[in-house]
């Protein structure tokens, strides 16, 4: 009943959060952001701790993504590179947190290389909009490809539980996807649409992340 509510509730607050951003309306939509983002760390704090280091570290990592949702959602000059800063280090701790459940030898394989050219070419796409940005563009694109390539690993570990690794990679999966769509936004073109499309899938990949620590155990 609980895990309905939560989704629900989420549903509810992403419809409101969009609506507030086409009608430009700040205010409520920082706030709308903010409750809806404290509700994915609600959600893995109510979740059993089937494997206490992946927990602990993801825990943390949606910790940090709270607060860079908070950052990109204020106007001051600045926040752009804090809320860049603060993601880049949830990723990382998702790293660490991949890290726990997997050998980092399961880590190197045909999906790793994939992800690894996906990364290539969407910043070939970019180079030529990023400017000043080309270096930190370049540094977060390398540290969401090894955390979506964590995510592969374990979602390839037949010892941990089927239900848990599939959430762990269409979680990473659609973060990553979204943050495509931010990129997109900020250095290519400001519409709309990016919202549209790039919040539905972070705040599902954030509450599938969220979700998987009550169901990634060890077999």
């Amino acid at each position: 009943m609980i895990t309905i509510t939560i989704i629900a509730t989420a549903a509810l607050l992403l419809i409101l959060l969009l609506y507030n951003i086409k009608r430009d309306n700040q205010k409520s939509a920082m706030l709308t952001k903010t409750i809806l983002s404290s509700l994915f760390v609600i959600t893995v704090l109510i979740q059993p701790h089937l494997i206490s280091g992946y927990y602990n570290f993801l825990l943390a990592g949606l910790v940090f993504c709270l607060l860079g949702d908070i950052f990109l959602a204020l106007p001051q000059k600045g926040m752009f590179f804090a809320g860049l800063a603060v993601f880049l280090t949830g990723h990382v701790l998702y790293v660490f947190g991949f890290l726990r459940v997997t050998e980092i030898g399961q880590w190197v394989g045909i999906g790793s290389l994939v992800i690894i050219a996906v990364g290539g070419l969407v910043y070939f796409r970019l180079r030529t909009y990023l400017r000043h940005m080309k270096i930190p563009v370049i540094f977060y694109m390398i540290v969401i490809s090894v955390m979506l390539a964590g995510a592969w690993a374990v979602f390839g570990d037949c010892g941990l539980a089927g239900s848990g690794r599939i959430m762990v990679f269409a979680g990473a999966f659609l973060f990553y996807l979204s943050d495509l769509f931010v990129a997109r936004h900020r250095f290519v073109e400001e519409e709309f649409s990016n919202r549209l499309i790039g919040l539905p899938l972070y705040y599902t990949g954030q509450f599938l992340l969220a979700f998987s620590a009550g169901f990634l155990e060890r077999l």
